[in-house]
């Protein structure tokens, strides 16, 4: 293992992590100029944490103690500290230590002794279990295996550390003390329980961003208009249930209330007597440090940046973003933004729009996430086209727009609308993804849950819009949507698709199947429909076509047949205005709302399908069938209303200040804490909303949608499994792996990966069970007959050479050689058409049974991750881009769903007569590759081509391999913000 020089200092140790209740900290290794920063974090360290540290009183620390643990080699003994506002809020060490418990003289010695201290005004908050994250990662990645703790019997938190963590452990009691000794090798509890803290923690965060208890609008002008004027009007106009504060230094001395809002009015955050959860920050990008630092100092949890003027702007304005980002984390807050649009939640005990939006939207159950104010803007617009007020179709339960998205990201609300019991859609439009590889883990955890619609912008040209920083994506983007689909993630293409399915999944239960019902009064409108379900892959019936003249009531009876049948799984509806008795139209007006209806009444006795409406010149069906119910509505229970609360400015006395820069006690009540703190009240049903069309094709691509949705909510209840071979050899291939890194990059740049020799290749794969069939030399044709003669004929002759390589279409590959004169004759046809020995690098190879010509690959990919590749060899593949791709780790369920997705998959399965292919065998060299990626990150790439799949068996004619060392910090290690 290469170890970097004594006392190197490693930059990539350093992480921002988001805590339990909501706040950050930063976590670094702690250096020599940390000696007073120790110093004082000890001394407001109660003296019982200090005896559970030290086992006896301890009051400070001498200047021994302070130089042994401040001064590190960063191998062998190692500190670590969490800071918020630059100041220590905690620390954890080790010390490598031999099998007596003795300092370490040898360096294979494997395990450590690990210590922690956190300051008690910051206990509870997760911190320890942080930083045993991240230094059991450290551990692992200096050669130490296992950790031993020697903690006292009432140190009850400590143990808890140590005992939820999830890795194997073993405990003791002696003389007193509890010893506990932890395997650091992950496990699958470890990682579900870190997965488990990520989300809580980062959903919390995102919660009390967008439920604070008060606002301050900071950049406030002192005349009506401008961003901060705009901003404090709409947070007003919205009803916003807290308490809101408007800030300018330019307010005149003496002022308390800013009119004609009658808010009160302060020059600066330190004239604010009480918290402020939330700050709005609108004033130009040179004055921003300022108004962070007051922020920090206050004890604000979150800042929205709606300034302008940073990455979007150029190279001086990136600078300026992260340093923004470095100095709000410092102090334990969350941004969103900068050059944000905003934030919106619907709820009624919290009403916020802290955003450009001029009007609050109603409140519904879809949650919102836009990187582009403009697109945030055109789906507000849209939705509330569709359905406006509050209880429609189209409502929204939350918004966020983040603008540039140096931290708060899609995947922070992904993380927050998982168990929002508010959001049952999540609908997000991204122009970058920052975290691929998080973003397919918390979308398929998500989707398992609820829909979660994607539309990504920017998907052909490969370059992020300005203000984005993210990894280049090598893979195209039908993989990237192969990808996204595999998680779950309905992949859409337009804003108008995103709504179109968004308003059929939040209002429509999913589909069992997709067999479809069509029924209507125009035979046209339901052929049209019925091509378009052809189109997308559904089985649709042939249409009931009701008269023209069919009556509201035909059209309830009809749907209720529909509904009870049993040989249907959904209902598209189409309805034109009818033709009277004397065959003059109807004008669409009363008419659609006696429709909608009817159309709801036969939903509301027998809502177990969904159900969607094509309809012409009928807007007031849509409206109807969109609209929130009324006072009266026989369609929803009624109950008694309680008075609108008023909103208002005060607010009850604020608790007491926070203790330390940049931790504030939880003020906003968490959702389940409100839930809990209301009065219990039957479950009352929703509204019957349908979503209603003005084309067939929108209609059935949505209700498509949610069918391919569904199908995969019922394949991943009962997941796939990732098999073990008890051939594989995973240890011995690390030894490989690390002997052939030491020997290959010496003289290769960090980060770029070399291509194993041919010999060494096939070695590695023969460890995961991967057998290549063999080759030899052949740089003359007496080399050529000695190879044919030692692998026996018949053989075949090709070339390696890389510009002929897999090119039979070229005659670089001739077959079926089964005598020496053959052979001779065929080696002289082949250097006299295509070139020279030396430049064609011929190999004699024996010949296997016929089959499919196949190829199978495994690559590591910045963007999407370690991606397993599959096609049929040649032009398939090369011409057609007919692959099938899945992530990596693949399941059995996954590979064989793989291989019968390529649209050549026929081939493989007995086509026109021709007989079948091992499968099986297929399927068990792709899950051997999958494997083999994933036990060893330093494996980046692996091609496997040709794959010939035989009746029975397979060979493998080719093989290569690429090694890298892996990066320091991937999303399987301890969880971090992400740095853009």
């Amino acid at each position: 293992m290469q170890m970097p020089p004594d006392h190197a200092y490693p930059t990539h140790w350093e992480a921002d992590v988001v805590l339990r209740d909501g706040g950050t900290a930063r976590i670094r290794p702690i250096t020599p100029d940390d000696a007073e920063r120790l110093v004082s974090f000890y001394e407001q360290v109660s003296d019982e944490s200090k005896y559970y540290r030290f086992f006896a009183p301890y009051p400070r620390l001498s200047d021994r103690d302070v130089h042994r643990f401040t001064h590190h080699d960063y191998i062998d003994r190692v500190g670590l500290a969490a800071t918020v506002g630059g100041e220590f809020i905690a620390t954890v060490r080790y010390d490598r230590i031999d099998e007596r418990g003795l300092p370490a003289k040898n360096p294979d010695d494997d395990q450590a002794e690990v210590a922690f201290l956190v300051q008690d005004a910051h206990q509870g908050r997760g911190v320890a279990s942080a930083l045993l994250e991240h230094i059991a990662a450290v551990a692992r990645e200096r050669g130490i295996r296992r950790f031993a703790a020697e903690v006292l019997p009432a140190n009850t938190k400590m143990i808890k550390v140590f005992t939820d963590a999830g890795y194997t452990q073993k405990r003791t009691f002696a003389d007193g003390v509890v010893r506990l000794e932890l395997d650091l090798e992950p496990t699958e509890q470890s990682m579900a329980v870190m997965r488990g803290r990520e989300q809580r923690a980062e959903a919390r965060s995102v919660q009390r961003l967008l439920a604070p208890g008060s606002v301050a609008v900071i950049g406030t002008g002192r005349v009506p208009g401008g961003l901060g004027r705009t901003a404090l009007r709409n947070i007003l106009d919205a009803g916003f249930t807290g308490r809101v504060h408007a800030v300018n230094h330019a307010f005149p001395e003496g002022v308390r209330r800013l009119e004609p809002e009658g808010v009160p009015a302060a020059r600066t955050l330190r004239e604010i007597p009480e918290p402020v959860d939330l700050a709005v920050i609108a004033v130009p990008a040179a004055g921003v440090p300022d108004v962070v630092r007051d922020c920090g100092e206050h004890g604000v949890q979150g800042v929205l940046v709606l300034s302008s003027g940073y990455a979007e702007a150029g190279a001086e304005g990136r600078e300026r973003q992260r340093a923004l980002l470095r100095q709000v984390r410092s102090y334990g807050m969350r941004l969103i933004g900068p050059n944000a649009f905003g934030l919106l939640n619907t709820a009624p005990d919290v009403r916020l729009n802290a955003s450009l939006a001029p009007r609050m939207p109603g409140a519904g159950r879809i949650g919102l996430f836009t990187q582009s104010g403009a697109i945030g803007i055109a789906l507000l617009s849209g939705l509330h086209a569709r359905g406006p007020g509050d209880g429609g179709i189209a409502g929204i339960s939350t918004f966020a727009s983040t603008g540039n998205r140096a931290d708060v990201s899609g995947n922070d609300l992904l993380q927050f609308w998982y168990d929002d019991p508010h959001t049952d859609v999540a609908i997000l439009y991204l122009e970058s993804i920052g975290n691929p590889r998080k973003f397919a883990r918390l979308a398929r955890r998500t989707a398992a849950v609820k829909p979660v619609v994607v539309a990504k912008g920017g998907r052909h040209h490969g370059t992020a819009p300005l203000g984005h920083a993210v990894p280049t994506v090598r893979v195209p983007d039908s993989t990237v949507a192969a990808l996204m689909r595999q998680a779950g993630v309905i992949r859409v293409d337009t804003v108008t698709e995103l709504i179109d399915a968004g308003l059929l999944l939040a209002s429509q239960p999913l589909p069992a199947g997709p067999r479809v019902a069509i029924l209507g009064n125009s035979e046209s409108l339901a052929l049209l429909a019925y091509d378009a379900c052809l189109t997308e892959g559904l089985r649709p019936r042939r249409p009931h076509v009701l008269p023209s003249a069919a009556t509201p009531e035909d059209f309830r009876a009809a749907l209720a047949e529909a509904l009870a049948g049993d040989g249907w799984d959904a209902v598209v509806v189409t309805a034109i205005p009818w033709v009277g008795e004397e065959g003059t139209a109807s004008s669409g007006g009363s008419e659609g709302a006696a429709l909608a209806d009817a159309l709801r009444a036969a939903v509301a006795a027998d809502p177990g399908k969904p159900v969607t409406v094509v309809h012409l010149a009928m807007d007031d069906l849509a409206e109807t069938l969109a609209a929130p119910p009324g006072p009266h509505d026989p369609h929803v229970p009624q109950e008694p209303t309680a008075p609108a609360q008023r909103p208002t400015t005060e607010r009850p006395p604020a608790p007491p200040r926070p203790p330390a820069p940049g931790y504030a006690p939880d003020r906003a009540p968490a959702p389940e804490a409100r839930q809990a703190a209301a009065p219990e009240t039957p479950a009352r049903p929703r509204p019957v909303h349908i979503p209603a069309y003005p084309a067939a094709e929108r209609a059935v691509r949505a209700l498509a949608e949610a069918v391919r949705y569904a199908a995969w909510r019922r394949s991943a209840a009962e997941p796939g499994r990732v098999p073990e071979y008890d051939d594989i050899q995973e240890a011995a291939a690390g030894v490989d792996i690390e002997r052939l890194l030491d020997r290959l990059t010496g003289d290769v740049a960090p980060g770029r990966s070399v291509a194993l020799p041919p010999a060494d290749a096939e070695a590695l794969l023969a460890r995961y069970g991967i057998h290549t069939r063999p080759s030899l030399p052949a740089p003359d044709p007496d080399a050529a007959v000695r190879a044919a003669a030692r692998l026996g004929y018949p053989v075949a002759l090709k070339t390696t050479a890389p510009h002929l390589r897999h090119r039979a279409d070229l005659g670089g590959v001739r077959l079926d050689i089964a005598s020496e004169a053959e052979l001779r004759r065929t080696y002289a046809e082949l250097t006299d058409f295509l070139g020279s020995p030396e430049e064609l690098r011929p190999v004699v190879q024996s010949m296997v049974p016929r089959g499919v010509d196949t190829v199978v690959r495994a690559a590591i990919d910045p963007a999407a991750g370690a991606v397993l590749s599959f096609g049929l060899a040649g032009a398939p593949s090369q011409l057609l881009g007919d692959i099938a791709h899945r992530l990596i780790p693949a399941t059995d369920r996954e590979v064989t769903e793989q291989i019968r997705s390529i649209r050549s998959a026929p081939l493989l399965f007995g086509w026109r007569g021709s007989q079948p292919v091992d499968t099986a065998a297929l399927e068990e060299l792709l899950l051997r590759v999958s494997r083999l990626v994933d036990d060893h990150p330093e494996v980046v790439a692996v091609d496997l081509e040709p794959v010939v799949v035989a009746p029975h068996g397979l060979a493998v004619l080719s093989a290569s391999v690429r090694l890298a060392r892996p990066p320091a910090t991937t999303d399987l290690g301890p969880r971090r913000l992400p740095v853009y």
